[in-house]
């Protein structure tokens, strides 16, 4: 029996493992965002790294990823919105509110995610792009 999968889809081994694995793409930014929940969850870096692009030189964003994961644990991810980031777009945006448990205290983080797709194409995969303030 597989494992449920963080991101509250289906078993893991269905939902993110095959993005994790490079096995296949994303078709929706919902998709990419609930895959990027799941590689916080498990700690599936180098996914992460893969999925955001950034200036910021790609050994100092390992590490400083690495020094992150381990103070928050993930707890459940609810979509509250998505607007767009359908297979036939080139952008999208995804609101949600991630629970985790740290140093002892629950906590909720909301976030408005920007996503858009690798090269303005539809051919692309779909990366995150930033935080978006939340109205």
């Amino acid at each position: 029996m597989q494992d449920p999968c963080p991101c509250g889809g289906d078993r893991y081994g269905s939902c993110c493992a095959p993005l994790h694995r490079g096995e296949r793409q994303a078709a929706t930014a919902e998709q990419l965002m609930r895959s990027r929940y799941s590689a916080y969850a498990l700690g599936e870096v180098e996914y992460l790294l893969q999925t955001q692009p950034s200036p910021v030189p790609l050994a100092r964003r390992r590490r400083e990823l690495l020094a992150s994961l381990g103070q928050l644990h993930w707890q459940r991810l609810q979509i509250l919105a998505v607007t767009a980031g359908a297979p036939h777009d080139l952008s999208g945006t995804v609101t949600f509110e991630a629970h985790y448990f740290a140093a002892g205290q629950r906590g909720v983080m909301r976030e408005c995610s920007l996503f858009g797709r690798e090269g303005h194409s539809l051919d692309g995969g779909w990366l995150y792009l930033e935080a978006l303030e939340l109205a």
